[in-house]
């Protein structure tokens, strides 16, 4: 039996005026969603256990079989193993987005999408001007980086950016939010020589220590892999020990490569592989966003470009 989990993250959303009262998903148009509606058993699950907070990271780990309330440690954890980085026992993981701050408002979470590149070379230029021996930040993709502290720093109560996007700022408060605080003013100095870029500033969130999960082959019997340009669902994957499948042109965007993503799902499939994610970022960014027409036009490019013929080659391995 192959199983293929496809995840068009963010894809739920409220019903909006602006679509006569239905969802972005309702009104875009995925014949081969709908189809495979009519022969499937439909059903619900909850991704988010009561008293957590709703959030990719905890979304993605249930979606992966593994209990949140269990192995959730915080998000920037994750992402930091991802990019191959161990901590101690003494250490904590940030989300160190980058942004934009206008007149004490968040007016762009993602810092205008910086290029992965151009991002690298501010991430040298904040460790040359605030790392120290226990503070450091290792780059990520785009606008979203890591920032790895003292564990006395655990405890801050941190917003997550898109949170207040277009709102006035909330500020960390609790234990450590002073430090916190300090070192997100004091990167617009270093974000000033990089005039190139939109961002002007980083924003710490997300944190945690590191996380202990079991491997997927141990837990439920399967060859698993995945594929996605986010560090978060990457992170789930070495966390668990699945095959991460790296796809050239996946960008976690709006142009990220569909096709690539579904011909990796099928090659790992027809090669001895029991079970593969396929997740796709773009509706996630497009409805933090609040762009209506981007995240309807990225689910039905998830329908058309990923959905059209992964059902045609897994019923082409099906044993019927």
């Amino acid at each position: 039996m192959k199983y293929v989990v496809c995840v068009p993250d963010g894809c739920a959303d409220f019903p909006l005026e602006e679509l006569d009262g239905k969802t972005p998903l309702e009104a875009a148009n995925t014949p081969v969603l709908d189809g495979l509606s009519s022969r499937a058993v439909l059903g619900r699950a909850q991704v988010i256990p009561e008293g957590m907070p709703p959030g990719s990271d905890v979304g993605n780990m249930a979606i992966f079989g593994y209990d949140p309330a269990i192995y959730h440690t915080g998000r920037a954890p994750i992402e930091a193993a991802a990019m191959g980085l161990k901590l101690t026992d003494d250490q904590v993981a940030f989300r160190c987005n980058f942004v934009c701050v206008t007149d004490n408002k968040m007016a762009d979470f993602s810092g205008g999408h910086p290029d992965s590149e151009t991002a690298s070379k501010v991430i040298v230029a904040l460790n040359s001007h605030l790392g120290n021996d226990e503070i450091c930040f290792h780059p990520g993709v785009q606008y979203r980086h890591i920032m790895v502290a003292p564990k006395s720093f655990l405890n801050v109560e941190c917003i997550p950016p898109h949170d207040i996007s277009g709102e006035e700022l909330s500020l960390p408060i609790g234990d450590g939010s002073d430090e916190v605080i300090a070192l997100m003013e004091k990167s617009r100095e270093v974000f000033e020589e990089f005039p190139n870029i939109k961002a002007n500033q980083f924003w710490l969130w997300g944190q945690g220590t590191f996380p202990k999960m079991p491997s997927f082959k141990d837990t439920f019997k399967k060859e698993a892999g995945l594929v996605t340009a986010v560090d978060l669902v990457r992170g789930l994957g070495a966390l668990t020990d699945m095959e991460v499948v790296e796809v050239e042109g996946a960008t976690a965007w709006y142009d990220t490569n569909y096709e690539g993503k579904r011909d990796a799902a099928l090659d790992f499939l027809k090669n001895e592989g029991d079970l593969f994610i396929v997740h796709i970022e773009a509706s996630d960014e497009a409805g933090h966003a609040g762009d209506i027409e981007e995240k309807i036009k990225s689910l039905e490019a998830w329908d058309s470009r990923v959905l059209k013929d992964l059902v045609v080659g897994l019923d082409e391995m099906r044993e019927w």
